[in-house]
């Protein structure tokens, strides 16, 4: 038996507006209100309705497809980026979106082949750099982006990430708020540092800020990913310095070793060395013990992200800076 076609007629008629409503929503040639928009994607989505995809990118001029450029190299922990990358395509299905993943290896060339044949209506990047080579073309594109992170100069630019300066800083206040005098910070590995990676670098620095800021004694290390340089690091670290009593980790991918080097090393978690982790609550909740964190919020970063992008799309202005608030959890760990 043959499906029957929904028609445009039925989807406005469902969602109370006029046809001419629901095309403007669909091809974004019109700006419509946030709450009509939305009444009309529930309708589309409740009857099942399915545009023509060639007639509407005809009509409209647009793709009704972004590109996500996903960082998949060196010294990056897949988990979290696909955290990251399935908050995107989630968010864009909402407005109708389908996504195109780069990767960033392709740097500066693979945004103008992206935006050169006209497959994408704009760009969402990740794993931003100090110095980021691709962000004099994305100031010179006529197609809007969106950067998950901050270059040392966003002028021109819309960036959103969690305040990655200000979690470095809430987890040496908190450490100092209970008692410990010396700490260290366990952060990304090394080679994310050598690219001058932001969110790695800003996190380092609100360490160190609040280490002077406090008066503690303390030291930031790169800290790579596989068991036994992370066994060596924590050895070496607490060697160097008997009386360190606190550990701020972020590093996704270390989390699990820096316990279990601690346990053999006798160091009972939290009553000798307190672990404060930068990391997604379920990476800190599946621990043992679960871990104080500061929360990556990838699932509220990605959707904030397309949520800018589409207001650029729609012609709206949006902030050049969105920082999202620390927010820390308490759990056994500390």
């Amino acid at each position: 038996m043959t499906k029957r076609t929904v028609t445009i007629a039925e989807v406005a008629k469902h969602a109370g507006v006029a046809v001419s409503t629901v095309s403007y929503v669909l091809s974004g040639k019109r700006v419509i209100s946030a709450d009509t928009r939305r009444r009309v994607l529930d309708s589309v989505r409740a009857l099942g309705y399915h545009p023509n995809a060639g007639a509407r990118a005809l009509a409209s001029r647009r793709a009704n497809v972004i590109a996500l450029v996903l960082p998949l190299r060196a010294g990056m922990h897949v988990p979290v980026l696909m955290q990251f990358a399935s908050s995107v395509v989630t968010a864009a299905r909402g407005f109708d979106h389908d996504v195109l993943l780069l990767t960033a290896d392709e740097g500066p060339g693979g945004l103008r082949r992206a935006v050169g044949s006209a497959l994408v209506d704009g760009l969402v990047l990740m794993d931003v750099e100090l110095n980021d080579p691709r962000v004099p073309l994305l100031r010179e594109l006529a197609e809007p982006s969106v950067l998950i992170g901050f270059p040392a100069d966003s002028a021109g630019l819309t960036c959103v990430d969690l305040d990655f300066a200000a979690a470095g800083r809430r987890c040496v206040a908190h450490l100092a708020e209970r008692g410990h005098r010396e700490v260290a910070l366990l952060g990304a590995p090394a080679v994310v540092y050598e690219r001058g990676t932001g969110f790695a670098r800003r996190t380092r620095e609100g360490f160190e800020a609040a280490i002077a800021e406090h008066g503690l004694r303390g030291v930031a290390l790169p800290c790579e990913e596989a068991f036994a340089q992370v066994q060596a690091t924590v050895r070496e670290l607490l060697a160097a310095r008997p009386g360190l009593t606190g550990l701020v980790v972020h590093n996704e991918a270390a989390v699990n070793h820096v316990l279990e080097t601690l346990r053999q090393l006798g160091r009972r978690v939290p009553e000798d060395v307190a672990v404060v982790a930068i990391c997604p609550d379920d990476v800190a909740e599946r621990a043992g013990p679960p871990l104080t964190s500061v929360l990556v919020p990838a699932e509220e970063v990605g959707r904030e992200a397309v949520r800018l992008l589409m207001d650029k799309l729609d012609g709206r202005a949006v902030p050049e800076a969105t920082l999202l608030e620390p927010r820390l959890t308490v759990r056994a760990s500390s």
